[in-house]
This record gives C-alpha cells, sequence and structure tokens, in this order.
C-alpha cells in the first residue's frame, strides 16, 4: 500500500523573535504539486520556505508531514556566495548533496562521484568538477546547486527564489530540472517574483501577502483582483504585529 504524501498547513502562523511574518494559512500542497508562492516584498514568502524545510518552527498552528519524513525535503536558499579564496571544489558543492547517505561512513564513494558527475552534465556544467566553486560566476554557482539537488534526490523540492539574476539558457536549463521534478511526481514548491514565468510554468500558485489571499490554479490566483489586494494589505503591515503563541511542528 503506497501513502499519501502531502503537507498540510493548519492555522499556520510563522514570524521571528515571535513577531509573526505568515499569518494563520491553511492549505495543502499535494504529491506532485508544481506549486509557486508568489506575493509583495515582505510578504512572507522566504519564512514559509523556512517553516516547511524546518528551519523555522511554528509561533502557532502547525505543519503536518503525511508521508514525508523531514530528510525527503531538500532546500535552496536565495543565492550562495563563497570566497574565492575558500578551497572548494564545484565537485564538493555537489557531493554535499550526499551527505544523508555518507555520514555513517564519512566517504564518498565511485557511485556517488558518478551520480554526481551525471548531475553536472544535466545541468550543462560537464567538465567543470575540478573548478574552484568561488571563481564561478552568478548562473554557474546556481547550476551547481541545482546539480546538489539532484544528487540529493528528495521527494520535496523547496526553492528560495532560484531563477533571480540568471541567463536565459541557465533559467532554461534549470526550468527543465524543475520538469523533469514534477514529471517524477516530485514536490516542487519554488518562491518567484517573475509573474509571467509562474504563468508559463507553475500550474499550481499561492499568493501570500503575509496571509493567503488565494491558492489554486495559477490562473485563478493570478488575477488583477488577487494581485491588488495583495498590494493593498502589504500597504497596511504593521512591522511590530502582535505576538502569538507558540505552536508545534508534526
Amino acid at each position: 500500500m503506497v501513502t499519501e504524501r502531502f503537507i498540510q498547513l493548519e492555522n499556520l502562523t510563522l514570524g521571528y523573535e515571535r513577531h509573526p511574518a505568515v499569518h494563520h494559512v491553511t492549505g495543502q500542497f499535494e504529491n506532485g504539486c508544481l506549486t509557486a508562492v508568489v506575493g509583495p516584498n515582505g510578504a512572507g514568502k522566504s519564512t514559509l520556505l523556512k517553516g516547511l524545510s524546518g528551519a523555522l518552527k511554528p509561533l502557532e498552528g502547525r505543519i503536518r508531514l503525511n508521508g514525508i519524513s523531514k530528510s525527503d525535503i531538500a532546500f535552496l536558499p536565495q543565492q550562495m556566495h563563497l570566497d574565492p579564496s575558500f578551497p572548494i571544489s564545484v565537485m564538493d558543492v555537489v557531493c554535499m548533496g550526499h551527505w544523508s547517505r555518507s555520514r555513517l561512513f564519512g566517504t564518498i564513494t565511485m557511485s556517488m562521484v558518478d551520480f554526481a558527475l551525471a548531475a553536472l552534465n544535466d545541468v550543462g556544467l560537464d567538465g567543470f568538477q575540478n573548478r574552484p566553486a568561488g571563481v564561478l560566476s552568478r548562473g554557474q554557482m546556481q547550476r551547481v546547486l541545482f546539480a546538489r539537488l539532484l544528487v540529493q534526490d528528495a521527494q520535496v523540492m523547496l526553492l528560495d527564489e532560484p531563477f533571480t539574476a540568471i541567463d536565459e539558457a541557465t533559467l532554461e536549463t534549470l526550468m527543465s530540472v524543475v520538469q523533469k521534478w514534477h514529471d517524477e511526481e516530485r514536490m516542487v514548491i519554488a518562491v518567484m517574483h517573475d509573474v509571467s514565468q509562474v504563468l508559463e510554468h507553475f500550474p499550481s500558485a499561492l499568493l501570500l501577502a503575509r496571509e493567503c489571499i488565494a491558492w489554486g490554479a495559477t490562473k485563478q490566483v493570478i488575477c488583477e483582483d488577487n494581485l491588488k489586494a495583495a498590494r493593498d494589505i502589504s500597504s497596511s503591515w504593521i512591522e511590530d504585529a502582535a505576538i502569538c503563541e507558540r505552536g508545534e511542528v508534526a
């Protein structure tokens, strides 16, 4: 019997120093979904991903993982920057995706190396494995981080602004990786700013303005009435909002 997989948000409130940034959101991410999280700056989009990844505990409500363990979740934060003098290679970064499997023994096997090389090929960086990671361009580094996600081979992919400030060729390559995950019925949840990309590539969307404005089929969520509601709410935000009681993670 196959266990149904989903992530359920139940009256979820998330925040920092007990001041909420995401308010009382209820809904469900289904297995195999390809969902864009959109909204104004400061809407709580990145905060939501931190909550889903387990990095941030709810102030109120809960996140229920059904058929999914925390080790099934991969998280790509906003752009990673490395000191050019730091001695770490592209292969080292990609092989970090093997950490959950290699940590018991502390070694990377040849099959793991082969998997990492295949992942680099999938993101268009064949032959880059020995280059210093710190000297890569922004687009090249984002390809490396996607290769690391491929190696991690997780059921749930959380992507925070994965396509910001990259060229069209890199966007096309990385979107093909995202589409592959979707075809494999993995759960992909991505914070996005470019509405045209959301409309073209993401069948479902969650519009946040600290609270849920709309959640469902993208063409129904991304409409002028909903976008106006999000803008109106964002213009009246109070940064020192009332403190919420602490909740729990399932």
